[in-house]
């Protein structure tokens, strides 16, 4: 895989899960609980703002050189919560695909746009770090499949709830 190749995956990733959230339609749908659970649009989108924000901190500490290690014990895992505000999702301890509830209840307060805002913030954050980053730092820091786990593969698992909680919604009507 190559950078060029990757951006152009990821823009297409991307572009499919905005159709969908604009498919999804006005704020106050996107606050109807249900879609998960008892989690909402909003609460799913929290969860994929915190992983986006996640990665493209560790690539803003490549391109500054800084060394980012998964947290190996409890203490260093709650550590870096506390440090980051969101966990360390990398980390061995952490459960992989799962919605941190903590994080979104934490989110609770914040309307809709401004967690649209700060998502669109951190996806643009991921793309411009990832084109200073060289090809050889992608491979060295396994930057593709980092990317990939904390982006475009949590679109594809919101969409398929979005999908269903829609079309659950339709035949109800």
């Amino acid at each position: 895989m190559n950078k060029r190749i990757f951006l152009e995956r990821l823009q297409k990733e991307r572009d499919a899960f905005e159709i969908l959230l604009n498919k999804a339609g006005f704020s106050r749908r996107m606050t109807m609980n249900g879609v998960l659970g008892n989690l909402s649009i909003k609460d799913l989108l929290v969860d994929i703002l915190v992983r986006e924000q996640f990665i493209a901190d560790r690539l803003a500490e490549i391109i500054h050189g800084g060394a980012y290690a998964p947290a190996a014990s409890n203490h260093a895992f709650f550590e870096f919560e506390e440090t980051y505000g969101y966990p360390d999702y990398e980390s061995p301890l952490y459960q992989k695909g799962q919605i941190d509830h903590l994080t979104i209840y934490k989110h609770k307060n914040i309307g809709v746009d401004e967690i649209v805002a700060q998502e669109l913030s951190a996806f643009a954050n991921i793309v411009s770090c990832l084109e200073k980053i060289t090809h050889e730092q992608c491979l060295d820091f396994d930057l593709y499949h980092r990317i990939a786990e904390q982006t475009y593969r949590p679109y594809r698992r919101t969409s398929l709830e979005i999908r269903r909680w829609l079309k659950s919604i339709k035949a109800e009507s």
